[in-house]
């Protein structure tokens, strides 16, 4: 029998019909009336706190689905706990600055950067960035997520500049900020540092080229086994042509056995494990002979003549040399690698680095001066060939890092930039990492491995759109000046007139007139670069988690992406650390990103895109909540539309549960027609002991953030639990009985219960509905809150806990199983149309028998029948169910057929129940 139908008894004008993307709305709007956000901090005024600190996204372009999982999730938390009965303000807050805001300000206002003054630049990134904060505002709104938004944060905010000023100020003074010179990642494109957060992998085609470098010394180690030294060659294998030209030395592994290997007229040193591979890459002669063998380490110091300039390559060691690929002997350009830049300094090399900030050539280049570092690659494989000393080249697909937000290829380019030592608090980080519980449990070796392997953070960037970095050089010396006056007067200044202040005042403006130079100077310049963004995001545990009122430092909880690991997590953590010497959170969650329904990445490409804001317009915004827990975030989550519909019809089991129940409720008033437990029949006190449990289960599920738990077991309670038992069977007593019969308000009571327990458990995630469904919840029950999000969260009840009566009942639930494939089968055979055209009879076993005698007369109602007979075990018999069609007419009212009906000369169409239930 459908939920939307009814027999006789009117539903009531509950609407309940799924139109959420013209309900919700109005839900919106409702809230905003009655100030949701003041209300539920209100009602916990004084509560223990739960603070989840809120990471910022960028004020650019409209939100996706990564944006609308990140968000629900955090809204879920937030709206549990508060229920919880904890204080749960939630403080969104947007990234303003960096990279991305000036790339769209660019774009979309059509700026020219370098013909425009700093300070006009600012203030149009300014408006851009402002303007896409009200938007996104908008749309998380949309979502049903509560927060403060009438005072978000923004990493624009002067206060907020102003702290992370004092963060760089205190970091520096405990000696962590330094100025080097080291190769970083670099986006000529951009023209800009980037840190390694900044970095994405992608396919890249690149030349693959095998290069001989000529011997012009070989201490004496040669020279017994060849005849011309001049034919004797160390090859290297690089897939960065444009580097050769910053070529200072080769560097080989100390353990590895290198060969000279004779290939016709000319001799190569390679590893020796790397030959045969070598002979197949490079498609060199099968046939060749070892001359020698020798260790690396005795090859060092060795001179090779540079095949393309006037210089030397000197033979050194290092340990990150591996036999994966290449030669064994790796070209090393201490200008241009990480690796190369530490060997390089082991030995002294000078960090060469002949390319500008937009990737063409220096006059360092010599020849290739002027040239595009890309457009070089061809220009010198040609001068190779020319000289005979490109040995073989091909083309190398591979993983090479990219600009995150142009997706161009990055380089590897020596400049000077700040830096923040991570090595000076490397173990207070790991220390720190330990004490915060991370979900799922791997995060943790995650970060720590990152923290682990990761030197130094580069924290400057060549914009102008950011906070500067608060350094002051000497114009005569050219001494760096950071002390605690010149950071608390660039911070109070900040606090006053935001960092704009930075640009439109001169050093001498900033600074109090006494601070002078150890030269003597009073005279200075201010430095030019900002700050990293994630150094920006990195400060926000502090600027706002301090000076925000109704927050406390630190975080209860982090909830973000995977990707902040080498992120947000992990600034945070630096930031932190590095001042106070902990973590800045307790617990960190971290999930997965969204994909397609064939697990691909959503790209404009493969045309995959779904825009959340049209989703909800299709579906409403509580389907796309649902998603959000329907399966595991910890792993990448996959929609689609055939998702989607999936979602729909999930959402519709909960929905049409609540809305059966409400329909019921109708002359229901909870305080007046309630029914003891102790009086309430035995079915309604079983479906009390399920709700009950269900609590206890999702409680847990909550406490734990498994989510997608919290779905299982709502759904399966609404469809197993409720619509195909519990439900179905009451519709009779709800439907046949007299109003004020105990039957009918037992189980008017039970569903009243059922719901207001439910009604609150799914108030964290179907948001909308849940208000919807509390709108006339308030006027039956005896909480009265505006705000189905005001209430108490539901707690287990040891009363309702009755294992005897739990045993019976699943013994009834089995068998009526049993039942129903019987039914079915009569179905089948056309023995009966409906259920209630059924006679049941039943031979059960001796051990069956008790029990079902005790709830003979209940029987026909638990297997939705007209008529059940109960007969004697028979000695030697197996259980038997036995369908028939039942006696008697089908009574017009309860739909039933009985041998009383038309008994009654005044109600001739209905069975004598009804007719003692309308009497």
């Amino acid at each position: 029998m459908d939920y939307n139908k009814t027999l006789n008894l009117p539903m009531t004008d509950f609407p309940m019909k799924a139109n959420l993307s013209k309900k919700e709305p109005e839900i919106l709007k409702y809230w905003e009336e009655i100030h949701i956000y003041e209300k539920t901090l209100n009602r916990r005024e004084g509560a223990d706190k739960f603070i989840l600190h809120d990471g910022p996204p960028y004020a650019n372009g409209d939100i996706h689905l990564g944006h609308t999982l990140n968000k629900v999730l955090k809204d879920i938390v937030v709206k549990y706990m508060t229920m919880k009965g904890y204080a749960a303000p939630y403080v969104p807050g947007w990234d303003t600055h960096g990279l991305p805001i000036e790339q769209q300000a660019i774009k979309k206002l059509g700026i020219k950067r370098h013909e425009t003054s700093p300070v006009e630049f600012r203030k149009l990134c300014r408006d851009y960035a402002l303007s896409q904060v009200e938007k996104q505002k908008e749309q998380f709104k949309r979502l049903g997520i509560r927060g403060d938004w009438e005072h978000p944060y923004l990493t624009l905010d002067p206060h907020f500049e102003a702290e992370q000023i004092r963060i760089f100020g205190e970091m520096a003074k405990k000696g962590y900020i330094y100025k080097g010179l080291k190769p970083v990642y670099w986006c000529p494109t951009c023209e800009t540092a980037l840190a390694e957060a900044e970095i994405e992998y992608a396919d890249h085609k690149s030349d693959a080229i095998y290069v001989k470098f000529r011997v012009t010394d070989d201490k004496g180690l040669f020279k017994p086994y060849v005849e011309n030294l001049d034919d004797v060659y160390f090859v290297i294998w690089t897939t960065t042509t444009w580097t050769l030209p910053a070529n200072l030395a080769i560097c080989l592994n100390p353990e590895f056995e290198y060969s000279l290997v004779k290939f016709g007229e000319e001799v190569y040193v390679l590893a020796h494990d790397m030959i045969d591979m070598v002979v197949k890459d490079a498609e060199l002669p099968q046939e060749y002979e070892i001359l020698a063998n020798f260790k690396g380490r005795d090859l060092e110091g060795i001179q090779t003549r540079h095949p393309l300039i006037e210089r030397n390559s000197v033979i050194i060691l290092g340990d990150h040399v591996t036999n994966d690929a290449g030669t064994g002997c790796v070209h090393t350009a201490p200008g241009h690698g990480e690796e190369d830049f530490i060997v390089g300094m082991k030995y002294g090399l000078e960090v060469l680095n002949p390319v500008d900030d937009r990737g063409y050539f220096t006059e360092k280049a010599g020849k290739y001066e002027g040239l595009y570092y890309e457009k070089a690659n061809s220009v010198i494989q040609e001068d190779l060939k020319k000289v005979n000393a490109l040995l073989f080249k091909n083309t190398l697909k591979h993983s090479y890092p990219h600009c995150w937000r142009c997706k161009n290829p990055i380089i590897f380019r020596a400049t000077e930039q700040w830096f923040a030592s991570i090595d000076g608090f490397r173990d207070e980080a790991l220390k720190a990492i330990d004490s915060v519980r991370w979900i799922p449990q791997w995060g943790q070796e995650r970060i720590s491995n990152m923290i682990k392997d990761r030197h130094d953070w580069c924290i400057s960037r060549q914009r102008i759109w950011g906070i500067p970095i608060p350094i002051f050089y000497c114009k005569q010396c050219g001494k760096a000046i950071i002390n605690d006056r010149t950071i608390e007067a660039v911070a109070k200044l900040f606090e006053k007139r935001g960092s704009d202040a930075w640009f439109e005042m001169e050093a001498s403006e900033i600074l109090p007139g006494d601070v002078k130079c150890e030269c003597g100077s009073r005279d200075f310049r201010k430095e030019t670069d900002i700050m990293d963004v994630w150094f920006d995001s990195g400060s926000s545990h502090r600027a706002v988690l301090e000076h925000t009122p109704g927050l406390r430092w630190p975080a209860d909880l982090y909830l973000e992406g995977s990707d902040q690991h080498r992120g947000w997590f992990q600034s945070s953590l630096l930031t932190s650390v590095a001042t106070r010497g902990i973590a800045p959170y307790r617990s960190v969650l971290t999930h997965g990103f969204v994909v397609d329904g064939q697990g691909r990445k959503m790209s404009k490409s493969l045309g995959n895109g779904i825009d959340p804001m049209e989703v909800i317009e299709k579906y409403g915004a509580d389907v796309l909540r649902l998603w959000t827990v329907s399966a595991d975030y910890t792993s990448d989550m996959r929609i689609s539309e055939n998702i989607l519909k999936q979602m729909t019809e999930v959402y519709r089991k909960i929905r049409n549960t609540a809305r059966f129940i409400l329909g019921n409720l109708f002359d229901f008033r909870y305080e007046e027609n309630k029914v003891d437990y102790e009086n309430m029949y035995e079915i309604d006190r079983w479906a009390l002991l399920r709700v009950n449990k269900l609590v206890e289960k999702v409680t847990g599920f909550y406490d734990n953030y498994e989510f997608y738990s919290i779905f299982h077991a709502i759904h399966n309670f609404c469809v197993v639990d409720m619509s195909n038992f519990y439900l179905d069977i009451i519709k009779d007593r709800l439907y046949t009985y007299k109003p004020d019969s105990t039957g009918r308000r037992s189980a008017q009571t039970a569903i009243y219960i059922i719901l207001d327990k439910l009604v609150k458990m799914i108030a964290p995630i179907l948001t909308f509905t849940a208000e919807e469904i509390w709108k006339f919840m308030r006027e039956i029950g005896p909480d009265k809150y505006e705000s189905v999000q005001m209430c108490d969260w539901p707690v287990y009840e040891d009363r309702y806990n009755d294992e005897e009566l739990e045993k019976r009942w699943n013994f009834l639930i089995s068998f009526r199983d049993e039942v129903t494939k019987a039914l079915e089968e009569a179905r089948v055979n056309k023995v009966i149309g409906h259920s209630l055209n059924a006679q049941v009879d039943i031979y059960p076993d001796e051990s069956e028998y008790e029990l079902l005698k005790r709830y003979e007369d209940q029987l026909s109602t638990i297997f939705i029948v007209s008529k059940v007979v109960l007969h004697q075990p028979m000695e030697g018999t197996d259980r038997k169910v036995v369908v028939s069609t039942a006696p008697g007419e089908k009574c017009e009212r309860c739909w039933m057929y009985s041998e009383t009906v038309g008994q009654n000369p005044e109600h001739p169409t209905i069975c004598a129940r009804c007719v003692e239930n309308i009497s």
